[in-house]
């Protein structure tokens, strides 16, 4: 057993929001953390104690419809410049707005939040199937990893400034119906995983990972028929996520 010290690395979990099974998934992403035995980690369901968020290393985030407030937004643009860095999954760029016929649309509220992500999510077709391509195959976070197969929500996004796309996919057509905004019909490539840069530091957005049980629709229906795991039943997204856990501490 190696004797040499290992200083500390403190990470802060934002794990929250709606419709998804956040217990879950809490519970994996600590799983993946804790293979780092030097990683010491808060766990929160929001952004409010962000001034423990700037005294961290790290931010981790797997959040649907949970934004900051304006100050705090601020204070996380400070801590990328000052060259931390954010691993974000999923919903982390979402804000869902459902109105009383049940159509959900992605009011644009919080443009600089989202400009600070690099993307906004605005739909998704039906989960399902669909093909994730290498983007930058070169690149150490998806260095051998070839293109793959994954059940999903694919997340359909508008971008804000200049990324590094790691991972995208395809899609020519309608959203899945309940989404106001439901047309996507051109040839682009939709990211998957990409590196957007703030000063000294970066985020590292991962839009995979849709997880739901029997009672994360709450208050919209009582009960959901299907326990979804999606891309967490993938080998190649827990490759990903710990990839990204690991390119969290370098500096």
């Amino acid at each position: 057993m190696s004797n040499d010290k290992v200083a500390p690395c403190h990470v802060y979990l934002v794990c929250g929001g709606l419709y998804h099974d956040f217990d879950y998934v809490r519970l994996e992403l600590l799983r993946h953390l804790s293979k780092y035995p030097h990683i010491r980690c808060v766990v929160a369901s929001d952004y409010s104690d962000v001034d423990q968020i700037m005294a961290s290393d790290g931010l981790v985030t797997y959040t649907t419809d949970v934004v900051p407030s304006t100050s705090a937004v601020k204070k996380l643009k400070q801590f990328l410049e000052d060259g931390k860095k954010w691993f974000a999954l999923h919903g982390t760029n979402s804000i869902i707005d459902i109105d009383d016929k049940g159509y959900a649309s992605s009011p644009r509220t919080a443009p600089e939040f989202m400009t600070l992500l690099g993307s906004q999510f605005v739909a998704h077709p039906e989960k399902g199937p669909f093909q994730v391509h290498v983007t930058q195959p070169d690149h150490p976070l998806v260095e051998g990893i070839q293109s793959f197969e994954v059940e999903d929500e694919l997340y359909l996004v508008e971008t804000h400034g200049d990324m590094e796309v790691l991972l995208h996919s395809h899609f020519n057509g309608k959203a899945m119906k309940g989404f106001k905004e439901r047309e996507f019909f051109s040839d682009e490539k939709r990211p998957i995983m990409y590196l957007k840069s703030e000063g000294r530091g970066q985020v590292l957005y991962l839009n995979l990972g849709h997880c739901r049980g029997h009672h994360d629709m709450r208050p919209l229906l009582n009960w959901y028929p299907e326990v979804e795991r999606c891309s967490w039943d993938s080998p190649v997204f827990r490759e990903l996520i710990d990839r990204g856990v690991g390119w969290l501490q370098e500096r």
